[in-house]
C-alpha cells in the first residue's frame, strides 16, 4: 500500500480470510466470499489438506452431484485471482480454515504461491467477539507492521501480545519476506456471534475498499445488513435484561466518540462516495 511506483501501474495485493478462531461471526471469510464474487475471481490453486489438517478437527464432507454420484470434499484452501477493472489491477483471493499443524510451512506455501503472483502486498482479514453495541457501527481496527504504510495509510503498528491464530502467523511470515502486510479486524457483538454477521461483513468491505481505492458493488449486503440489525433489535426487546445490557454498551460507546465528533467517519463516508462516482477514474490517494 504504496503509492504507486509507475503511473498505471497498480501493485497487485493479497487478500487473505480463514475460518475459525480469527473469524467470529463468520464476518472475515463472508467478505472474502463476496469479492470473490463481485470480482468475479477464478480459482487458480489449492493446498492439499493432507499436509495441515487433522480430518477429525475439519471433517470432509460427502454429498451427491446432479447425477447421484457422492463425491467427498475435503477442508482445504483455494487460492482464486481477479483482474479489477478498469485500473487493471490483480487481487490474490486465500480462502481457507485454519490449518490443525504445519502451519510455517503453511505460511511458506501461501507465500511463495504470493511470489509468484507478483504479489507486493498481503492484507489479512479477521474478526473477534467483543463488547460492542450492534446498533452502532462495527468498529475496524487496521494495523501494519510495515513503516511505509503507516505513515500513508495512517495505520498504527499492532500492541497485541498473545495467543495468536494463522492470521497473525501469516502476517509475521510476510514481513520477514519483505512483503508489506495490514491486517483489518471487525469487533463482532460478543451476545451475536452466532453467523451470518453482515454489518461486521459489510464495515470489512468498506475498509478494504479505502485501502485499495477500488469501489467495491455491495449487492444485497446493505439491506440484509438492516435487516440483521432489526431482528437482533426484536430478540432484545424481548429480555429486559439484554436491553438493558446493550443500552449500557450504547452509552459507553457514544460516551468514547463524543469528543472526536465523529469528523473521521464523515471524512472517511465522503470519500467513499467519491470513489463510487467516480468509477471510471480509480486510484486517487495513498493504495495498495
Amino acid at each position: 500500500m504504496t503509492e504507486n511506483a509507475t503511473e498505471g501501474t497498480r501493485q497487485t495485493v493479497m487478500i487473505a480470510a480463514f475460518e475459525g478462531w480469527n473469524d467470529a461471526g463468520s464476518a472475515a471469510t463472508a467478505a472474502l466470499q463476496h469479492l470473490h464474487e463481485v470480482w468475479g475471481a477464478e480459482d487458480v490453486d489449492e493446498l492439499d489438506p493432507e499436509e495441515y489438517h487433522d480430518f477429525q478437527v475439519n471433517r470432509p464432507v460427502v454429498t451427491t452431484d446432479d447425477d447421484g454420484l457422492r463425491e467427498i470434499t475435503w477442508p482445504t484452501t483455494t487460492i482464486a485471482s481477479a483482474v479489477l477493472s478498469p485500473g487493471g489491477r490483480r487481487v490474490v483471493l486465500v480462502h481457507g480454515i485454519e490449518p490443525s499443524m504445519r502451519w510455517r510451512r503453511y505460511c511458506r506455501e501461501l507465500l511463495d504461491i504470493a511470489e509468484e503472483h507478483d504479489v507486493r502486498t498481503v492484507v489479512t482479514l479477521g474478526a473477534l467477539l467483543a463488547d460492542v453495541p450492534h446498533t452502532r457501527p462495527i468498529p475496524m481496527t487496521a494495523t501494519s507492521e510495515s513503516v511505509g504504510l503507516q505513515a500513508v495509510l495512517d495505520v498504527e503498528p499492532s500492541t497485541y501480545e498473545g495467543p495468536t491464530g494463522i492470521v497473525g502467523v501469516l502476517q509475521h511470515a510476510a514481513a520477514e519476506r519483505g512483503l508489506q502486510s495490514v491486517s483489518l479486524w471487525a469487533a463482532v457483538p460478543h451476545y451475536v456471534a452466532h453467523p451470518p454477521s453482515p454489518k461486521a461483513t459489510l464495515a470489512i468491505l468498506a475498509r478494504i475498499e479505502e485501502l485499495l481505492s477500488e469501489p467495491i458493488p455491495l449487492g444485497d449486503l446493505p439491506e440484509d445488513a438492516e435487516a440483521w440489525q432489526h431482528g437482533v433489535d426484536e430478540l432484545a426487546a424481548e429480555d429486559a435484561e439484554i436491553a438493558e445490557y446493550v443500552q449500557q454498551l450504547e452509552e459507553a460507546k457514544d460516551t468514547a466518540e463524543l469528543p472526536e465528533a465523529s469528523g473521521e467517519a464523515i471524512a472517511r463516508e465522503f470519500e467513499r462516495y467519491l470513489r463510487r462516482r467516480d468509477r471510471g477514474n480509480p486510484g486517487k490517494g495513498p493504495t495498495v
